[in-house]
């Protein structure tokens, strides 16, 4: 039965002996890196150096003050209450009322202003962390998930500001608490002051033994819950199609699975450094309780006073409580450690690399070539995801892309974007080599239509004018016009003030689309990238999205993805993808003459 109660929460993979041998292996570099990563820290809290000096100077305070206090009460004891000399007592307990108020006032303000100081610290981090992320490349994002790197944006900043409000000042306040208390006692009886000190070794062993093992568990927790909030994302934002395909139990399940091992990761990282505690109070009370058996031997034999036994106990406690205060402190920053390694982990991420970007802005006029242009999105694999594709799309002219799912039709779009850079060949827009431009230049005169249209948290206006954020209100209700939008938008219940809901819930997915089309407008782009957005709309609505899209393309350079008949037949060149390669391109009636792939697809109708 305990075999098996056991078995519950031990979870192999987190602390067998290879995990341990490893982690003897990598101590040195371990250290290093915390060490590093305290660093990184430190130069951020550093910034606010005048207030951390006001803190410390408070703590420099607060830490005489508790030393005072004790000494005061032997010196009351011994001058007064043994001798019964009452003279001066009113005037020394007021002393001792003013020591005490003047402690409080010190920690509450050394409290006050360091959590200015991580609060600043976190918000650095957070800001610098988000700022990152819009600097980082797509294939970044397409290789994580949301809600992990969403988990190190809250919960290990979370992590990182509850121990900065707290460990700094304990860990400061704690080592001088203890290298004044070690003087003091060493003044008053160096015999007593040996005894205490025997407990040192002991507390040293026992804490080194268990952090040596919390360290990786806390590491493991938060790698754990990242994963656990990356589910959930991923989850709730996938409802429809979990209901859809009846897959509620399977989710359940593998919920529980990962609930279930964060679990069991936290049960032990908590139960090992729930141990630190333990462990000093027990060894708290064994010193206390030697100072005070062994002093009240010294004192009845008068080698010590009364007084002095009594403040030696309470300092006996002021030495023990900063070592506690240290083992406890040490168990969060390891935890917080483990959340900074992760937050700065993304920090060095690669960012894109932009050639361009300090180039003046010039406007693009749309004419796109291919040349012998291969990509894989795994440099590694073998076979690219396409291959030697070569085609002209001119100046106002709309190519289609057509072609069965995986043959390459969504990069040739992302590699035009720039969101991937091709391994070899050229793409060029006006003869000119993208990779010289600026990508903030290049995708300002580009318009996306998506398959999937998102909408932000946001009035139906500022949706609109994410397109074009400097578009007067005027630019975006025309926009919405031409886009067949706004009949639908003045039904809402405030019209362009209507505010959406994530993703626009309470809209069809047809109005989503429209919304999209009129935010592709008010950008007035140059080229348009299109995945064709009537494949699963209405009929009605259908005919209204593809009036808007033939006036957004009018005039412009098109690169559609096309999933309809209709597409293909006002396309001034189709192109035709199959497994990486471009076996076809051309007018429409060319290549039907030709009887080939193209031929083919119209006769089995997947176009």
């Amino acid at each position: 039965m305990i075999k098996s109660w056991l078995q519950s929460y031990v979870y192999e993979p987190v602390l067998t002996k290879k995990d341990i041998k490893s982690s003897k292996k990598k101590k040195g570099a371990r250290a290093s890196n915390w060490r590093k990563v305290l660093g990184r820290i430190w130069k951020i809290v550093d910034e606010q150096r005048g207030l951390l000096v006001i803190v410390l100077l408070m703590v420099i305070l607060s830490s005489i003050l508790s030393l005072l206090g004790p000494y005061l009460i032997g010196k009351i004891i011994d001058d007064h209450m043994m001798k019964g000399e009452y003279s001066g007592l009113k005037e020394m307990i007021f002393g001792l009322v003013l020591i005490y108020m003047g402690l409080s006032i010190s920690i509450f303000l050394q409290n006050y202003w360091m959590i200015g100081v991580a609060q600043h610290t976190v918000y650095q981090m957070r800001t610098g962390l988000f700022s990152k992320l819009q600097q980082l490349p797509i294939a970044f994002f397409d290789k994580r998930q949301h809600g992990e790197l969403m988990s190190r944006m809250t919960n290990d900043m979370d992590n990182i500001s509850s121990t900065l409000n707290s460990t700094f000042i304990q860990v400061f306040s704690s080592v001088l608490t203890l290298v004044g208390t070690v003087v003091v006692m060493l003044t008053m009886s160096p015999f007593l002051t040996f005894l205490t000190m025997l407990i040192i070794p002991i507390m040293f062993i026992s804490t080194r033994w268990i952090t040596r093992r919390t360290g990786k568990l806390f590491k493991t927790q938060q790698q754990a819950l990242g994963a656990l909030n990356g589910m959930i994302e991923e989850t709730i934002s996938g409802q429809r199609v979990v209901k859809a395909f009846s897959q509620e139990q399977r989710m359940i399940d593998e919920f529980t699975e990962k609930s279930g091992y964060l679990r069991r990761v936290g049960y032990w990282a908590n139960v090992y450094s729930g141990a630190i505690p333990k462990t000093m109070n027990l060894l708290n009370n064994s010193s206390f309780a030697i100072v005070a058996g062994v002093g009240g031997l010294l004192a009845l034999k008068g080698y010590v006073s009364i007084g002095t036994i009594v403040v030696f106990a309470e300092y006996t406690r002021q030495f023990t409580r900063p070592l506690n205060d240290l083992s406890n402190q040490f168990n969060n920053v390891l935890s917080a450690i483990a959340g900074a390694e992760r937050v700065f982990a993304i920090m060095d991420e690669e960012e894109e690399q932009d050639q361009g970007k300090n180039e003046a802005k010039h406007t693009i006029q749309g004419d796109v070539k291919f040349e012998d242009v291969s990509f894989r999105y795994d440099v590694e694999e073998d076979a690219p995801t396409i291959s030697h594709i070569n085609f002209h799309i001119q100046k106002g002219q709309t190519a289609a892309l057509v072609g069965s799912t995986g043959a390459g039709k969504t990069t040739i779009m992302q590699l035009l974007a720039r969101f991937y850079d091709s391994q070899q060949g050229k793409i060029l827009i006006d003869d000119r080599p993208i990779q010289t431009m600026s990508r903030q230049n290049l995708r300002s005169q580009m318009a996306f239509v998506l398959q999937e249209p998102f909408l932000f948290e946001a009035t139906v206006k500022d949706n609109i004018r994410y397109g074009q954020l400097q578009a007067t209100d005027e630019e975006i209700i025309d926009a919405a016009k031409k886009a067949n939008a706004h009949d639908f938008i003045m039904s809402l219940p405030n019209g362009y003030d209507t505010f959406l809901t994530a993703d626009g819930g309470e809209i069809s997915q047809g109005q989503k689309q429209l919304l999209s089309i009129a935010r592709a407008l008010v950008a007035n782009p140059s080229i348009l990238l299109l995945d064709e957005a009537t494949s699963s709309i209405d009929t009605v609505t259908e005919l209204a999205i593809q009036e808007a899209l033939e006036r957004l393309m009018k005039g412009r350079t098109s690169l559609v993805i096309a999933h309809r008949l209709n597409t293909v037949r006002t396309a001034d060149l189709i192109l035709v993808m199959e497994e990486g390669q471009l076996v076809e391109s051309g007018m429409r009636e060319k290549l039907i003459a030709k009887k080939g792939i193209f031929y083919q697809m119209l006769q089995q109708s997947t176009l």
